[in-house]
């Protein structure tokens, strides 16, 4: 669905191949192979034909082997370029510089070289809504005497801010709630811009680049729903979020104080009803493109993604241990135990949790621990 709008969108040049792939999450040469593709063969040439294959030109084992052991044999502490003519002189090796450093690489047995900088150029706007929204904090002296975080959420291509609110401090919570609150006012976007707070990625070495692979709990939402997440690797990278901030620091403590709030509930009241709809009618800018990237959410729940997941084992008793409680899981008609099944335990903003088993729901219960007498029941009917 999303190619065949950016496709469509494409061909009806509203947007060029640089926008269309940024919508789909892909560079602007993968985008080109697409379009070769569908043109070809339709939806089922874009396809990835080589999932199940194995390169032609893929060197056999034993020689990469017998390569990493040369090196270590006779060659260790040499620079790639030095063995590599040493390899091709002397030893009949026929692989390429590129080939022998990325085999030296992989085997830990030469350093990875620093990256070069690159050459950066300005970075235009989104030019629909919804293609890339961004979100950011900012610990400030809001009310005099209280420090306070603001969440912002907003859209690149127009700055219209579609979420905003204080909070004691900034995590996973209020970063769900504010993608939550945008969701439900305009639905589904296609990306999300962010620093590398550690609520939004995992960092293994300070500094340095995000692990895409292993997802934080918000990062594994935003896959669930199928937005693709874009780490900012310096200030100057979100720039537009930086600017925003200079100037809420600067406006909005004094509306505030001229509004005579100095309470985090009142002052959050204040953002949803009077300060936002103004700031985005002084502020917001127009797209560049009409239309919209937002597509609507059907059958999902909000609930179970925005939550606190962890995998569990039942004991014996038919419970579950989750921070420091013990939730007992209800008999239903459905199966006889669950003993030594694996089960995901759902943590809800409320402090309430859950109890999956693949898709189904077993238990509901309060923060407690106690099971819900609605879950209970709800739970044994629909087992029956």
């Amino acid at each position: 669905m999303r190619f065949e709008e950016a496709y469509g969108a494409w061909s009806e040049r509203r947007l060029t191949q640089e926008e269309a792939a940024q919508l789909l999450g892909v560079c602007e040469r993968t985008f080109r192979r697409y379009i070769d593709r569908y043109e070809e063969e339709g939806l089922a040439g874009l396809t990835d034909k080589r999932l199940e294959q194995v390169s032609c030109h893929r060197a056999p084992v034993d020689e990469v082997l017998a390569l990493e052991a040369l090196y270590r044999k006779r060659y260790e502490g040499w620079n790639v370029q030095h063995f590599h003519e040493r390899y091709r002189e002397h030893h009949q090796g026929e692989r390429s510089y590129t080939w022998v450093k990325q085999r030296l690489q992989e085997g830990a047995l030469v350093k990875t070289a620093k990256r070069k900088g690159r050459h950066r150029k300005r970075r235009e706007r989104a030019p629909l809504v919804g293609m890339m929204l961004h979100q950011d904090g900012s610990t400030h002296e809001w009310v005099a005497g209280q420090r306070w975080d603001l969440i912002v959420t907003m859209d690149d291509a127009t700055s219209e801010v579609y979420s905003g609110f204080f909070t004691e401090q900034e995590g996973t919570w209020s970063s769900f709630r504010g993608v939550r609150e945008t969701l439900n006012k305009r639905g589904l976007f296609s990306s999300f811009y962010s620093d590398r707070g550690s609520h939004y990625w995992n960092t293994p070495q300070a500094g340095g680049a995000v692990d895409k692979q292993r997802l934080t709990q918000f990062g594994r939402a935003m896959e669930q729903l199928g937005i693709s997440m874009i780490a900012a690797y310096s200030p100057e990278a979100r720039g537009r979020s930086e600017r925003l901030f200079r100037t809420l620091q600067d406006r909005l403590p004094k509306e505030m104080e001229l509004a005579g709030i100095n309470d985090m509930q009142e002052a959050n009241q204040f953002l949803a009803k009077r300060f936002w709809p103004a700031f985005n009618r002084r502020f917001k800018v127009c797209a560049a493109e009409s239309g919209s990237a937002f597509v609507p959410l059907l059958g999902v729940s909000l609930d179970d993604i925005f939550c606190l997941k962890a995998e569990r084992t039942v004991r014996r008793d038919n419970c579950v241990s989750y921070q420091g409680k013990v939730l007992q899981i209800p008999k239903t008609k459905g199966r006889c135990h669950y003993v030594k099944a694996s089960v995901q335990v759902h943590e809800y903003s409320d402090g309430g949790m859950a109890i999956f088993h693949g898709p189904r729901k077993l238990a509901r219960y309060e923060a407690t621990g106690e099971l819900t007498a609605q879950g209970s029941r709800q739970e044994v009917g629909d087992a029956a």
